[in-house]
């Protein structure tokens, strides 16, 4: 059994707590591993420590640090097969699966190196008589991220990657049920050149999080995870005068319209309903057909290949499509919300109910279910179900295709499969959504971009990564200057005054 420890001034350190969270291996069920969950007093530890290292990297130059985030990525990838296996062993996810979730996260430490065009200010010359305008971009002090367990590797990427660029120091709250990979990221970047101090590691559950909302000396919280959990850590780090970016559930939808390559739309359903066991925020969840002849035609597409996705753990000697969901209890509600949909008069198509897989009995292994004619006002429509499990609700028309991602209250992501170029801009244009997919099923955009939804999905007024990013984790400071020694009274140059 394998203790785990926080990350404090660049080495591990146990914590004294005496509670701890159990991490599973969701292949087998067994507990592999033991999470410490600090107490308050080591958190604000933690943070004092950070605030004095902070002094020293937020006074290095932009360059500088660049360079580290440089060497960084370059240890990522060096280690990319020992962190995917980290991943796996953790969250469950097939091996090239971890490897895309460490990759995601790479290509934003890549952005990073690129801090110093990031940070640059402005200036205007000459605004007034002798005045010249700049600005510039400084670091908040010590920031805070609060990452989910279904990406281990890539989200505190994102979160550490352009908040450590931009001068900050962090603290990185991983998800207890994942935090092995935050734990090595955090000696990787120690290698890259990082001081000891700026990244901070501290497990723990609700106690450190109400703890790092309250804390005075952390200027920033970046969250992502369930809705009602972004929307209570989005109020209360507000309340106490912090920025906060909080990003919380979703539920996307992929409209298919008659004149699109049916065959196509669904190869992209099936990778992007199931892929990761449906443990994606930027999932499709419900696919969309526009009229009754394509819904017939995308349903008889689907079952084939749904039925021929493989699911099994990550050490499998063949290449599985998917693994198992992160706990029991996660398995146990996405089986119940089928039960519901049977109840409340869904067809379910594929049945992924009961899945069991030869030695290993006891891990949380969901089969792929196919739902169709489901209504809106269903539980599994209504949901964030975050499993292997993909419906369909049949529309007329596209105009009530559109009106029903427009009134869902979850607006991340979502997709359109479609020939036609007007459609298409017709529904990139009015869709009150974050992320849009044109024959694109799940739209993340690249690093240089940004990423964040709308509406119940994200509260903040910047997005993750990307130029966004570094507005986030930075504030700025505009000087106004005059110099007297070369003007006269009323604005005229004094040249005399130059010798």
């Amino acid at each position: 059994m394998t203790e785990l420890t926080n990350w404090i001034n660049g080495q591990h350190v146990k914590s004294t707590s005496g509670r701890t969270s159990d991490v599973y291996n969701p292949a087998t069920g067994e507990v592999q591993a033991k999470t410490p969950l600090s107490t308050v007093e080591e958190l604000n530890d933690a943070v004092a420590k950070a605030v004095e290292a902070q002094k020293k990297w937020g006074a290095t130059n932009p360059q500088r640090r660049a360079r580290v985030m440089m060497k960084f990525g370059q240890l990522i990838n060096a280690h990319m097969d020992e962190l995917a296996e980290l991943v796996s062993r953790e969250h469950g996810k097939t091996l090239p699966d971890a490897r895309g979730d460490v990759q995601r996260g790479l290509e934003v430490v890549e952005v990073c190196m690129g801090a110093p065009n990031m940070l640059k200010g402005e200036f205007t010359d000459d605004g007034g008589p002798g005045i010249d305008l700049y600005s510039m971009r400084q670091p908040l002090g010590v920031v805070a991220g609060i990452t989910p367990f279904n990406f281990p590797a890539m989200i505190p990427l994102w979160k550490m990657a352009p908040a450590l660029a931009c001068g900050n120091a962090m603290i990185l709250k991983p998800s207890e049920r994942v935090p092995s990979t935050a734990l090595r990221l955090a000696e990787l970047i120690k290698e890259a050149g990082l001081p000891d101090g700026v990244l901070q590691v501290v497990n723990g559950d609700k106690q450190v999080v109400d703890a790092i909302l309250d804390n005075e000396d952390i200027a920033a919280v970046g969250f992502v995870g369930s809705t009602p959990i972004a929307q209570y850590i989005y109020g209360r780090a507000a309340s106490n005068g912090k920025r906060a970016q909080c990003f919380g559930g979703a539920k996307n939808h992929m409209i298919i319209m008659p004149d699109a390559d049916i065959e196509k739309a669904a190869d992209a359903l099936v990778g992007a309903g199931y892929g990761a066991a449906g443990e994606r925020c930027m999932a499709i969840s419900v696919a969309v057909p526009v009229g009754q002849e394509t819904a017939d035609k995308l349903i008889d597409a689907l079952v084939p290949r749904v039925e021929k996705l493989r699911v099994g753990p990550y050490t499998s000697d063949q290449e599985m499509d998917y693994g198992p969901v992160i706990t029991a209890q996660a398995k146990q509600r996405i089986e119940g919300l089928i039960d519901s949909g049977v109840e409340q008069g869904a067809k379910l198509v594929i049945d992924g109910r009961g899945m069991e897989l030869q030695g290993y009995e006891n891990g949380f292994f969901c089969g792929p279910s196919l739902f169709d004619n489901v209504t809106p006002d269903m539980d599994i429509y209504k949901e964030e179900i975050f499993g292997p499990v993909l419906s369909t609700v049949r529309t007329d028309t596209y105009e009530d295709a559109l009106n029903l991602v427009i009134d869902n209250p979850y607006g991340n992501g979502t997709a359109i499969y479609t020939a036609d170029g007007d459609t298409a801009r017709d529904f990139a244009h009015r869709v009150n959504v974050g992320m849009v997919g044109i024959n694109f099923p799940i739209p993340v955009p690249l690093s240089y971009h940004t990423f964040g939804g709308w509406k119940k999905s994200a509260f903040g007024d910047l997005n993750q990564y990307g130029p966004d990013a570094f507005r986030f984790y930075t504030k700025t400071k505009t000087v106004t200057a005059r110099w007297f020694s070369g003007i006269k009274e009323g604005g005229e140059f004094n040249f005399k005054a130059m010798d």
